[in-house]
C-alpha cells in the first residue's frame, strides 16, 4: 500500500512539473516577440523557424496547451484526492481541494509563467519543438472544441478574421514606436518618422501637394528664347507647360533636357521645338494615397506627377521629394523657397504660414488638430469660421485660440495660434489682473 501511494505522490509531482511546464509555454509563446522570431528564422534558427509555425495558427496552439494543462491538473486533483481520502476519509477531499489549489497555484501557474513572462524568447525557443508535436496529437480535439467556439459566437456577429488581426498587428506596431524611449530631439524625429511610413496610406496627395496658385506654369505658345529665360529664372527642375488656358497642361519641361538643346543650339534659341523637348503630363487624382503614388513613382521612374480633380481641372503637384518629406521631414536645398512655416513666440504660441499643413503641424508640435476636411491650417480656421475671416478676427476652437494676422486676397497668409496651454495660461493671467 505505501508503494503504491508512493507511486501516486511520484506520479503528482511529475504532473505538476507538466502543469508548470504547459502554464510556463503558454505565457512564453504568447508573449514572445514575433518580429524577433522572424529575424531569427530569417538568419536560419531552425527553433525560431518552429516557433513562427506555431504562430500562424494560435488557435490550434493554445487550444492544446489548455487541453493538456487542464487534463494534468485535473488527473493530479484526482490522485491527490484519492490518497487523502483513503488517509482522512471524506474530509480528505476538503484538504486535497486546499492542498491541490495551493501546489497548482504555486508551482503549476505563478512561479513558471512569471519565469516565462521574463525570458519568453527564450522559452519559447526551448519548449517549441516539444509543442510542435502536442499540437499535432491534439488536433483533432483541439479543432472540434473550435468548431463548437466558432458556431457558438457566430449567432452573437462574432467573427474571428484576418482583418482583426491585421488591424492589432498595426496597432501593435503603433504602440511600440510611441513607447519608443527618450525625449532628446533625435528620439522624437525618429518616432515621426516611424509613424509617418505607416501613415502613408491613410494620406492623400491632395494633402501634401503643392497648390496651383504656388506652382510656376509657362505657357508654350511663347516663343522659346522666352521659355529658356522662364526656365533659368525658376528655382524648379521640372515646370508644366500650359496651352490656350492654364488648365490645359501640355507638357512638362526638364530644366536638364532644355540645356542640352540650348547647347545644340546656341544662339538661335528660337529654334527650339518647344513640344519636343517637354514630356507628356502625368495626371492623378487628388484621393490616390501617398503609398500607392510612392509605388507609382518607383514604377515609372518619375519624381512629378500633376494633380486633378474629380472634373479634371488642375489643383497642384506632387513631387517624390514632397512623399519622403512627409517621412523625413522639411528637405531644403540651396534653391528651395523656404517658406516662413512655424515661428515659435517667446510667450509659447506661434506664428504659422496659412499653408502649413495640419499634419505637419501636429507632427512638429505633437497636436492632434482634425485633418479629415481641410488639409491646411488656413483651411481648418475657414472651416472653423464658415467665412474668410478679416485680418484681427479670432476663433476658438477645442481650446486652440487662432487670429488671423494678415490676409492676402482670398488667402489666410499668416495666423496666430495659441496653444489650449497657453490658453488656460492667459485667462489665469487675466483673472488674477
Amino acid at each position: 500500500m505505501e508503494t503504491e501511494t508512493l507511486a501516486t505522490i511520484g506520479g503528482i509531482v511529475v504532473l505538476l512539473i507538466l502543469s508548470g511546464v504547459f502554464s510556463g509555454s503558454e505565457t512564453a509563446l504568447t508573449a514572445a516577440s514575433r518580429p524577433r522570431m522572424h529575424l531569427l528564422q530569417k538568419r536560419g534558427n531552425r527553433r525560431a523557424s518552429i516557433v513562427t509555425k506555431l504562430f500562424s495558427n494560435r488557435d490550434k496552439l493554445l487550444g492544446a496547451i489548455l487541453l493538456g494543462n487542464n487534463l494534468v491538473n485535473i488527473l493530479a486533483s484526482a490522485l491527490a484526492t484519492s490518497i487523502l481520502i483513503g488517509i482522512f476519509g471524506e474530509t480528505g477531499v476538503i484538504y486535497a481541494t486546499i492542498a491541490m489549489t495551493v501546489l497548482v497555484l504555486i508551482f503549476g501557474e505563478v512561479m513558471p509563467k512569471t519565469y516565462a513572462f521574463h525570458n519568453a524568447d527564450r522559452v519559447a525557443l526551448l519548449v517549441a519543438p516539444m509543442f510542435r508535436y502536442v499540437v499535432a496529437v491534439l488536433s483533432p480535439i483541439t479543432h472540434t472544441i473550435n468548431v463548437l467556439i466558432v458556431a457558438t459566437f457566430k449567432p452573437f456577429g462574432v467573427n474571428f478574421g484576418a482583418n482583426d488581426e491585421r488591424t492589432a498587428a498595426q496597432e501593435t506596431l503603433l504602440g511600440a514606436i510611441d513607447l519608443h524611449m527618450g525625449n532628446e530631439p533625435s528620439v522624437q524625429r525618429e518616432r515621426i518618422m516611424l509613424r509617418s511610413i505607416l501613415d502613408l496610406s491613410d494620406v492623400n496627395v491632395g494633402e501634401v501637394m503643392h497648390h496651383r496658385q504656388d506652382i510656376v506654369m509657362i505657357d508654350a505658345d511663347q516663343p522659346a528664347s522666352y521659355i529658356v529665360n522662364q526656365v533659368v529664372s525658376s528655382p524648379y527642375t521640372r515646370i508644366p507647360l500650359w496651352r490656350g488656358e492654364p488648365d490645359n497642361i501640355v507638357g512638362v519641361i526638364h530644366a536638364k533636357v532644355l540645356l542640352l538643346h540650348v547647347h545644340a543650339n546656341q544662339g538661335k534659341l528660337d529654334l527650339i521645338d518647344i513640344d519636343s523637348v517637354a514630356a507628356p503630363p502625368w495626371f492623378i487624382p487628388e484621393s490616390t494615397s501617398l503609398h500607392d503614388q510612392l509605388q507609382a513613382f518607383r514604377r515609372r521612374h518619375e519624381h512629378f506627377a500633376l494633380v486633378v480633380d474629380e472634373y479634371g481641372s488642375l489643383m497642384g503637384v506632387v513631387t517624390l521629394e514632397d512623399i519622403l518629406e512627409e517621412i523625413v521631414g522639411d528637405i531644403a536645398d540651396e534653391h528651395d523657397e523656404v517658406p516662413m512655416g512655424v515661428r515659435p513666440q517667446s510667450d509659447g504660441t506661434f506664428l504659422v504660414d496659412g499653408r502649413v499643413t495640419i499634419r505637419d503641424l501636429n507632427r512638429r508640435l505633437d497636436w492632434e488638430l482634425p485633418d479629415d476636411d481641410a488639409a491646411t491650417i488656413a483651411g481648418l480656421v475657414i472651416q472653423i469660421g464658415r467665412v474668410i475671416p478679416d485680418e484681427g478676427q479670432m476663433f476658438t476652437y477645442e481650446g486652440y485660440r487662432f487670429q488671423i494676422i494678415s490676409r492676402r486676397k482670398n488667402r489666410l497668409a499668416l495666423i496666430h495660434i495659441t496653444p489650449p496651454n497657453q490658453t488656460e495660461k492667459t485667462e489665469v493671467e487675466a483673472v488674477a489682473e
